[in-house]
């Protein structure tokens, strides 16, 4: 079922935060457990230098610029220090990570970092999967086993009113990410191509969202060797 929360098709940054929302909630859904690592690491270096500059602010009021200056030369370092790290956290860290957890059987880890280019329909992502486990010995180990990049356009998953269609979207997720499929391999047959089916006049609305004329067959037609049907 599709969520109630419609969004404008024409805000691209309202398209991409739902398409980043619905990863957590799928993958936490079935089985997978969130970490919360960098986004509370993220929070302590903003909490920290907000209390850095609010500490000067509650010292000047209360004891004046002169009894304090050595102390204020000293938050200022220490909150430019933060902002720094922030930075440098959320640029070269985080890189637009938006999902970091570990796989329902404990052993790998999964990265995603999502990204979308100005004027275009696609959601990009950034997918790393790491061994955390060595499956013979049973030790601990942190060794990237797999990374690719795939793409695919905010059409596939909202419908021509802004709202957001789950299923199409689970199993692209299932489809391209093997961790994922293997979590949920119902999602890996042809959940889009069912709600397509049910519905042919949501093809004409992506179809012309995304550019394609009438005669042009989906990936998914092409493999099933269904036509779309014309009015």
């Amino acid at each position: 079922m599709a969520s109630q929360n419609k969004v404008s098709l024409y805000n691209q940054a309202d398209l991409k935060n739902s398409s980043d929302d619905a990863i957590a909630n799928y993958l936490n859904s079935i089985g997978f457990t969130q970490k919360h690592t960098m986004t509370d690491t993220r929070l302590a270096l903003g909490y920290g230098a907000f209390a850095i500059a609010a500490a000067c602010a509650l010292w000047d009021y209360k004891l004046g610029f002169e009894n304090t200056k050595l102390y204020t030369a000293v938050a200022v370092a220490v909150y430019t220090l933060l902002q720094g790290c922030l930075a440098f956290w959320i640029g070269w860290v985080e890189e637009g990570t938006v999902y970091q957890g570990t796989t329902p059987s404990g052993d790998q880890q999964i990265l995603i970092a999502s990204s979308s280019k100005k004027n275009t329909p696609n959601y990009t992502l950034k997918v790393a999967i790491a061994n955390t486990k060595d499956r013979a010995t049973g030790k601990k180990i942190f060794e990237i086993a797999n990374s690719f990049e795939l793409s695919r356009s905010f059409t596939e998953w909202f419908d021509e009113t802004g709202l957001f269609v789950p299923a199409p979207f689970q199993e692209f997720l299932a489809s391209s990410i093997p961790v994922v499929g293997k979590a949920d391999p119902k999602r890996v047959t042809s959940a889009s191509q069912k709600m397509l089916d049910e519905n042919p006049d949501l093809m004409d609305a992506v179809l012309a969202a995304s550019g394609k004329t009438e005669g042009e067959a989906t990936g998914a037609e092409k493999k099933s060797g269904g036509k779309r049907r014309k009015a």
